[in-house]
C-alpha cells in the first residue's frame, strides 16, 4: 500500500489559493456591472434670460449649459410651463419649429439654446409674466428653470 498523495495542509492552502482568486475576480466583475448601472446625466443651465417685447416676440436664451454626470445627455423635448414649445404657434427653438435633438457628451456643454416666441396680438406670452422652462431628456429627466419676461 504505498500510495502517495499531497498532503491534506498543501490541500487546503491550494483550495484557499483558488478561492482567494475566484472572489477577486468576482468582486473586479462586479465593480464593472455597479458603474455601469449607476451612471446618470444632470444637466445644470447657467442662466436664463429674455429680451424683446409683445409685439416683436420674445427670445428667450439659456447659456452655459453643462452636463455634469457620468452619462451622454440628449434633450428631446423643450417644455414652457409644462406644455411643448410646439404647442404655442410659431414658437421655435434654435431657429426650428420642430426639435432636433441636442446631445451634450458627459462633461460636456453647450454654449446657449435660443426659443422665439410669436410676436403680434394674441401672441400666448405678456410682459411681466414668469415662464418656466424644462429641457426634458430622453431618458425621462427633467431640468426646469424660471425666465420673468420684461
Amino acid at each position: 500500500m504505498d500510495r502517495r498523495g499531497i498532503s491534506p495542509v498543501i490541500a487546503t492552502v491550494i483550495i484557499v489559493a483558488v478561492t482567494i482568486a475566484v472572489s477577486i475576480a468576482v468582486a473586479y466583475w462586479m465593480g464593472g456591472l455597479a458603474s455601469f448601472f449607476t451612471r446618470f446625466e444632470k444637466i445644470e443651465i447657467g442662466s436664463a434670460y429674455a429680451n424683446g417685447t409683445e409685439a416683436t416676440g420674445f427670445t428667450i436664451k439659456l447659456t452655459s449649459i453643462k452636463n455634469t454626470g457620468s452619462a451622454d445627455a440628449t434633450i428631446s423635448q423643450v417644455l414652457i410651463n409644462g406644455r411643448l414649445h410646439s404647442e404655442y404657434g410659431s414658437t421655435t427653438v434654435n431657429g426650428s419649429a420642430t426639435l432636433t435633438p441636442i446631445s451634450i457628451v458627459a462633461g460636456g456643454s453647450k454654449s446657449s439654446i435660443i426659443i422665439q416666441t410669436p410676436a403680434g396680438y394674441g401672441a400666448p406670452f405678456t410682459s411681466g409674466t414668469t415662464l418656466t422652462i424644462t429641457l426634458h431628456t430622453a431618458s425621462g429627466k427633467d431640468y426646469p428653470i424660471n425666465v420673468a419676461l420684461p
